[in-house]
């Protein structure tokens, strides 16, 4: 089978790793990818976003599956694209269809699918334009802090967590009448402070059954001691040491079941991952936030210790079979470590030349590549987060080490990496 891969970061460099592993793949394809994605497939000049140029390619190359990687084309509708083209309709597409990515496309959405499923999820109120005044009065009486969130996708940015009525009513006012996010800002969720611990669940379904694969812990902020501005995500661990089995029984019962059949019953069309984000308050589970795909840097850990073949799984999950299929998993831990580019998550450099990607590997780590370009024989760092190091061993102090000491051996101007990814776990 001949398999598209859509997306050009760190998840898809894992996923494509995975995918030409199995037998079932001839030929992977990525679009547009990166220099560490052309080791395991070839790399297409195709926009994920350009509907009609993917559907092309895919009629073109006799293409047999496509998976999406980001949130954005799920989010604008390319399996509904793929499903209303007669000549597209029999390849399958791994994500939701546009009401499904719903999910993560709108906050307010979200909210309203937990309340009616009863998902345990923060307290929240939501406000727009024509409800600005009320808004801000709420904001007034609100406990401190607060978390405003801009209901559409906004690349990261539009959560907010302000200490102070003063600068909570600044970005509200900001939001929706200084346009911050753009469209994404025109609805603001306003929702209670938890406190707690996160780790990130993903489910794979097929909209009718589901497979939990191992969750992972992931570490956004970008300064040691989780100090500093968020980040799209410095590293990431799995198993997470305090998600016991009781408390992932928690998760399963109050969040994924409900979640799942929340989108049966409302005929929502859901054939892929969806991405928890939970916070453990006390030893309760609540939602902080769903994504309709998989996380980044959390695929770099949660796919390689997936044993299955990733195809026989994708297949299910098109095939609406995935209640015939079992999730094995790699007992170790693997702790992936973010080489991120000097100034990031503000503006930087691209274009800089990266050095010691060729070093002897032990088969306890990997390098996926995120931010990367080919240019001649060299690689060069193209974007915010470059690569990551991802390594097994036992305990997390092990896998952070064998981690380490890859990523000193590879150098580029203005390299900066956290020491401490897993740190309460060290």
């Amino acid at each position: 089978m001949k398999i598209l891969l859509l997306g050009s970061g760190g998840r898809e460099h894992a996923l494509a790793w995975k995918l030409a592993q199995s037998p079932h793949c001839s030929s992977l394809f990525i679009a547009p990818g990166n220099a560490g994605t052309s080791g395991c497939g070839v790399n297409i000049n195709l926009s994920p976003l350009d509907f009609e140029a993917v559907g092309a390619y895919c009629i073109a190359e006799n293409i047999g599956m496509v998976v999406v990687g980001p949130e954005e084309p799920l989010v604008r509708g390319i399996v509904d694209f793929f499903t209303v083209n007669p000549a597209l309709r029999s390849i399958p597409v791994i994500g939701p269809s546009a009401s499904g990515a719903r999910l993560e496309g709108s906050k307010s959405f979200s909210k309203q699918f937990m309340d009616r499923h009863q998902i345990p999820t923060a307290a929240y109120r939501e406000f727009n334009s024509s409800s600005y005044t009320e808004g801000i009065a709420y904001l007034h009486e609100h406990s401190l802090p607060i978390v405003l969130k801009a209901d559409g996708l906004a690349a990261g940015k539009g959560v907010l967590i302000c200490q102070s009525h003063v600068e909570a009513v600044a970005e509200f006012e900001l939001m929706l009448q200084g346009n911050k996010f753009g469209e994404a800002g025109n609805t603001v969720v306003v929702e209670e402070f938890l406190s707690g611990i996160e780790l990130s669940v993903f489910v794979l379904t097929d909209g009718r059954h589901y497979l939990t694969l191992p969750e992972a812990k992931d570490y956004k902020r970008v300064g040691e001691g989780d100090k500093g501005p968020n980040t799209g995500g410095m590293g990431a661990v799995s198993p997470v040491p305090f998600a016991d089995t009781v408390f992932m029984d928690k998760i399963t019962q109050r969040i994924i079941i409900p979640t799942i059949n929340g989108l049966s019953a409302e005929e929502i069309d859901y054939r892929g991952f969806v991405f928890i984000g939970v916070i453990k308050v006390g030893e309760d589970p609540y939602v902080i936030e769903y994504n309709c795909r998989m996380g980044d840097p959390e695929t770099e850990v949660v796919i390689p210790r997936l044993k299955n073949d990733l195809v026989e799984l994708f297949t299910a999950v098109a095939e609406q079979r995935l209640n015939e299929r079992t999730i094995q998993t790699d007992d170790r831990t693997a702790c992936t470590i973010v080489a991120v580019s000097g100034g990031y998550p503000g503006s930087y450099e691209k274009g800089l030349p990266i050095t010691g990607l060729d070093q002897p590997l032990t088969e306890d780590s990997l390098i996926f590549h995120a931010g990367t370009r080919a240019e001649k024989d060299a690689v060069l760092t193209n974007g915010g987060r470059v690569l990551c190091v991802t390594s097994f061993a036992e305990t997390v102090y092990e896998a952070v080490d064998k981690s380490r000491d890859v990523l000193e051996k590879i150098d580029y101007e203005g390299i900066y990496y956290r020491r401490d990814i897993g740190f309460e776990f060290l």
